[in-house]
C-alpha cells in the first residue's frame, strides 16, 4: 500500500493537485467552474477561426448530429497543472448509412504505392515533379 507519508517530497504537489482539480463528465459540472469555463470558450474560438463549421438550415426530415464535450486536465512534467483542456466532439454514431451519409472517403496513399509509382519513374527515366 502506498501512503502520502512515503512518497518523495516533489510528488506531493501532484497529489494535492490532483485532488483539488478534477475533470468534469458533463457540461453541467464544466459550467459551474471558472477555468472549465474559459477552456470551452478557447474551443469553440478555435472551432470558429479555423472554419471548423458552416451553419446551414437543416433539411426536412433530417437530425441534426449531436455533439458533446470531453474534458482533460493537462499536467507539466512536474506533475503541476500546465491547462485545463475541452474538445467539443460530433457524436457520428448516431448517424445511420444511406440517411445521413452516402460513403466514406480517406484520400490516403500506402508508402507502399509511392514507391512503385517512384519506381517506376526511375525506371522509365521519367522526371518527377
Amino acid at each position: 500500500m502506498v501512503s502520502y507519508q512515503n512518497l518523495p517530497p516533489n510528488h506531493h504537489a501532484m497529489v494535492v493537485l490532483l485532488d483539488n482539480i478534477s475533470e468534469p463528465t458533463c457540461y453541467k459540472e464544466a459550467a459551474q467552474k471558472p477555468e472549465w469555463v474559459q477552456a470551452m470558450e478557447k474551443e469553440i474560438t478555435a472551432l470558429l477561426q479555423n472554419d471548423t463549421w458552416e451553419v446551414v438550415a437543416l433539411p426536412l426530415g433530417k437530425k441534426p448530429i449531436g455533439c458533446k464535450w470531453v474534458f482533460k486536465v493537462k499536467l507539466k512534467s512536474d506533475g503541476s497543472l500546465e491547462r485545463c483542456k475541452s474538445r467539443l466532439v460530433a457524436k457520428g454514431f448516431t448517424q445511420k448509412y444511406g440517411i445521413d451519409y452516402e460513403e466514406t472517403l480517406s484520400p490516403v496513399v500506402k508508402m507502399a504505392t509511392n514507391r512503385c509509382i517512384i519506381a517506376l519513374a526511375a525506371s522509365m527515366k521519367w522526371d518527377i515533379y
